[in-house]
């Protein structure tokens, strides 16, 4: 896995982040808190923004979907979905990222370019999405303004990929992902600029037991946004 720097980032040594912060309960996953908590947002900022520019490029905006499947009894067990990007594409070649992309002319609002994607991208049908709202903008390296829109997910969905842009679709816990300990800080630099990102490498099961996981390694821009989602959430339910 090579990045647009030109490096893996699995290479790139780790540290835990600083803080003593909890893992969030599952009671404060579920679909009913989860509402109530965009319906009513709590004072906070998020802890990632804006990566160092690759140059100069002009701003584009963008919007990615946060699907959250609602697994398990009533929802009880979200997971979120995500994506391996195909290896031949000219940008985040096999990275993971959330359904999304360029906001266009036509797009109503940054809601509708999200959902348009994720169609485009995985076939989810907008009829089984329900926005909850957004989370802050962030800013990639390539100047993308990206706006994340969070949106509940019926399991009754069907999921159709599409192949020249999507490798793989895949799910992961939530509480996985809202959990700090499995949260890795990397650090490094270079030609003076020093970079740090986020990483949450999940490995996948695959079903069988004579096959190993299959490791999906979240870094980059996807892992900041699920960071500041985190943030978002540990904000809102410890008042």
């Amino acid at each position: 896995m090579k990045s647009s720097l030109g490096f893996d980032p699995r290479d790139i040594p780790w540290t835990s982040p600083l803080g003593e912060w909890p893992a969030l309960s599952q009671e404060h996953l579920v679909a009913d808190r989860l509402k109530a908590v965009f319906k009513n947002p709590p004072d906070w900022s998020p802890e990632v923004k804006r990566e160092p520019a690759l140059g100069q490029r002009p701003a584009k905006a963008a919007a990615v979907l946060i699907p959250i499947v609602l697994r398990g009894d009533q929802g009880s067990e979200p997971h979120i979905l995500l994506t391996q990007r195909t290896m031949h594409l000219s940008s985040h070649a096999g990275q993971i990222a959330f359904p999304g992309g360029k906001v266009d002319a036509e797009d109503s609002s940054v809601e509708a370019a999200a959902l348009r994607e994720a169609q485009e991208e995985v076939g989810l049908a907008p009829q089984f999405v329900e926005i909850l709202g957004t989370l802050p903008e962030y800013i990639t390296g390539t100047a993308f303004h990206i706006t994340p829109v969070v949106g509940l997910v019926s399991p009754q969905h069907e999921i159709t990929p599409n192949a020249f842009e999507v490798e793989a679709v895949f799910e992961v816990p939530l509480a996985f992902l809202m959990n700090p300990a499995n949260h890795r800080l990397h650090m490094w630099e270079r030609d003076g600029v020093s970079r740090r990102w986020y990483s949450m490498p999940y490995h996948e099961p695959s079903g069988l037991p004579t096959q190993p996981p299959t490791e999906r390694f979240i870094w980059g821009a996807t892992a900041g946004m699920i960071r500041n989602f985190y943030r978002f959430l540990l904000a809102a339910n410890s008042l």
